[in-house]
This record gives C-alpha cells, sequence and structure tokens, in this order.
C-alpha cells in the first residue's frame, strides 16, 4: 500500500478510535447510571460537546487548511491558546456546578476541572492532520480509549454523574501525554503565537459561527429541551443519538482529514466527484445501521444503554432518516469547505436555525418523537441546499497549488 494509503487507513481508524471513545463513554455511563442519572449524565456530555465542537471550529478547521512551512509554529500556537481558553471556560464551568444544587452541580463541576485535559488531548488530531502524520494521532486515541474503558469499567454501579465525569476526564492524562511526546519532533525550535486567535477576520471566526447555528444549535435544542420538558427527553434523544456513533467516525473523519487530501485533487470536478460518491456512500450506511438496530431484540438493546433503551428505540426511525441524510449534507458541505471556504455560513445559519425550529415544533406537537423527526428534517433540507450550492460554484473553484509539509526533526 503506499504512503498515502497508509496515511488514509490511519485517518480512519484515529477517528474510529475517538469515536469509540465517545461511543463508549455514553454507553458504560448508561449502564452504570439510572435513567434520571443518565439524564444528569447527559446535560454534562452535552455541554462538553458543544464545547468541544466550539473549539474545533475555531481551531482545528482553521488548522487543517494550513499550509506551507509554518506548521509547526501553527500547531504549538493551536494547542496554546486550547490550553488557555479551556482553562477560562472551566473555571466558569466551575461556578456553574457552585450554583447550581444536587447531582447537576457537581457533574458541572467536575467537568469544569477536566475541560482542559480533554480538550488538549483532542486538538492533537488536527496538529496530527494539519501535519499529515495521522498514524502518531493514532497511537494517541487508542491509548486514551483504552484508558476511559478501564476508568469507567472501574465505577462501581449506580455511580454518580460527578464522579463518572471526573474519571472520564482524568483518564485523557496518559493519551495527553503521549500525543504531545508525539509532536514534539514538528514543535521543537520554534516559537507559538497566540495573536492570530485573537485577531478579527481569524478564519476560524466564521467557522464557530457555522457551528453555533448549526451543530450547536441543535445540542442547545435538546438541552432546553430538558429545561421546559423533562431530563428524560433529554437522556432518549442522547441515548438514540448515541446508537449512530460508528457513523460519527465517518462524518468526523471527513471533517476532521478530508480537506487536506480533497485540496490535493487539483479542482472542482474532481473534488465533487470524490465528495458526492462518499456521500452516497455513507447514506447507504447510515440506511442499513438504521435498519439493523431497528431489528435488534430487546434484550440487546438493554444490555446497550440499560433504562435509556426504552425512550431511545422508539426514535429510531427518525434519528436513522437522520443520520441518512446527514451523510450527504456532511459532504455538501466539506466541499464547500475546500473549495469555497465562505460560502458555508449563510447556509448554516438559515437552514440550522430551521432545525432547531422544526425540533422545537415537532416537540410541541408530537412530543419527543417529533422533535428527532424535526431534526431529520432540517437535516434533509440543509443537505439539499447545501448540494444544490456546490453546482453553483465556478469551474476554477479550488484549483491552487499546494505546498509540501516538513519532516520532524531527527
Amino acid at each position: 500500500m503506499s504512503r498515502r494509503g497508509l496515511a488514509a487507513v490511519a485517518s480512519v481508524l484515529d477517528q474510529a478510535a475517538s469515536s469509540a471513545t465517545n461511543i463508549l463513554v455514553l454507553v458504560l455511563a448508561a449502564r452504570l447510571s439510572s435513567a434520571s442519572g443518565f439524564a444528569d449524565f447527559s446535560m454534562v456530555y452535552v455541554t462538553f460537546s458543544v464545547l468541544l465542537g466550539l473549539n474545533m471550529a475555531y481551531v482545528g478547521q482553521s488548522l487543517v487548511l494550513v499550509k506551507g512551512e509554518r506548521l509547526g509554529g501553527e500547531c504549538r500556537s493551536a494547542l496554546g491558546f486550547t490550553a488557555a481558553a479551556s482553562a477560562v471556560v472551566g473555571a466558569l464551568l466551575l461556578v456553574v456546578g457552585l450554583a447550581l444544587a444536587g447531582a447537576t452541580g457537581t457533574a458541572f463541576l467536575a467537568l469544569g476541572l477536566v475541560l482542559p485535559l480533554v480538550l488538549l488531548q483532542d486538538g492533537l488530531r488536527y496538529c496530527f492532520s494539519a501535519l499529515r502524520a495521522p498514524q502518531r494521532a493514532l497511537a494517541a486515541d487508542a491509548l486514551r480509549l483504552v484508558c476511559v474503558v478501564a476508568a469507567l469499567a472501574l465505577q462501581p454501579e449506580g455511580a454518580s454523574a460527578g464522579r463518572l465525569v471526573l474519571a472520564w476526564g482524568l483518564s485523557a492524562l496518559p493519551a495527553l501525554g503521549a500525543g504531545l511526546w508525539l509532536l514534539r519532533p514538528y514543535v521543537r525550535g520554534v516559537r507559538g503565537d497566540l495573536r492570530p486567535y485573537l485577531r478579527r477576520g481569524h478564519l476560524g471566526q466564521r467557522f464557530v459561527v457555522e457551528f453555533a447555528v448549526g451543530n450547536g444549535s441543535s445540542q442547545l435544542a435538546v438541552l432546553g429541551l430538558g429545561v421546559f420538558a423533562t431530563p428524560l427527553a433529554v437522556g432518549a434523544l442522547r441515548g438514540a443519538t448515541t446508537l449512530f456513533g460508528p457513523l460519527n467516525v465517518l462524518f468526523n473523519s471527513a471533517n476532521a482529514f478530508g480537506p487536506p487530501v480533497l485540496g490535493r485533487l487539483g479542482g472542482k470536478r474532481a473534488t465533487v466527484r470524490a465528495t458526492a460518491a462518499l456521500g452516497l456512500v455513507l447514506a447507504a450506511v447510515g440506511a442499513g445501521w438504521a435498519t439493523a438496530l431497528y431489528l435488534l431484540p430487546d434484550r440487546l438493546g438493554r444490555q446497550l444503554l440499560g433504562d435509556t433503551w426504552a425512550g431511545a428505540s422508539a426514535l429510531l426511525p427518525a434519528t436513522g432518516a437522520q443520520y441518512a441524510v446527514m451523510g450527504l449534507g456532511t459532504c455538501a458541505l466539506l466541499t464547500l469547505r475546500v473549495l469555497a471556504p465562505k460560502a458555508t455560513l449563510s447556509l448554516q445559519v438559515v437552514f440550522s436555525l430551521l432545525s432547531v425550529g422544526l425540533l422545537l415544533g415537532g416537540y410541541a406537537v408530537w412530543g419527543v418523537a417529533g422533535a428527532a423527526w424535526g431534526l431529520a428534517a432540517g437535516s434533509a433540507l440543509k443537505a439539499l441546499a447545501a448540494w444544490s450550492r456546490v453546482t453553483r460554484l465556478p469551474a476554477a473553484a479550488g484549483s491552487r497549488d499546494t505546498e509540501p509539509v516538513p519532516a520532524p526533526a531527527a
């Protein structure tokens, strides 16, 4: 297999390890907790997911579009900004945890303590992606997977949400240390600069707005259901989404590692051909996975999600439809990200807010199932609009030269 082929395999396997970590965290938490305990854990984990996505958008997505010989310094800068920003947000979460009562407040306190560790560890993946060294990201994320499973497996049944969050976060330490050691050859002797992340016009500012009105808005809408409806609704929606975790492996792999690969294809026609084929494959995989889950016996479902299975299984048709069209939408937005990075903001703003409206409207009319179908309808409309925008790009879009990535120092 060629070097490029090995890198592609390592990229997919790395994202598989990272996504498997998130899946197993939720599965193990659901098995260790009661339905109400998992609802508390879900509220905190959704908050973490929003913060993770914001960091990915502001730092990670702009980093993987960087070319040239400054990548070592860019990676050091990205990690420095992530460390500083996550420490500030972690302190705010500590205040939130102190203000809230009961198990939920304790869980937010735990998240505030471990947030810098988990965000830094995840940020290393984007450094290795930009450096085209996904095998190093794979090594660190595989260690992370082993450590988090071991840490949660040692927790007693009925463990509180705060204890589970603390065990999950602290288990990132070995992988963080390994990742920093693997990154060292690329950043040795270079200096970081946090000022570009604070300047107006930084590309990550556009991406973070896209996330905030896209993935972030839907996550916050799910959190909102726990405010004016019931936390069990959050647990059911989160549980159904967890079952589609293997598809997130593919979606996240495309977003994290796709731009450097697609940027070398040379123009609109080749890029669209590759992303359209990938989108059709992801849609077919999504439909097949949804069918397999729908046919899963209740006995096996309860082994996966415990008491949360009853609520989550009722949402499988809607969530399956959502993930099928998300495959098409993800590839359309990836195409625009590579060929015309500034073209995605308006799409994300309009159709993500529409998705939130459909989610909340669906809940008001048909309950939790209506909310899930609202998300599916919003994802379908976003995918349709994104591909329509791709077809209107000029033929010369994306045709640019790429620069080599320097090898690490010995």
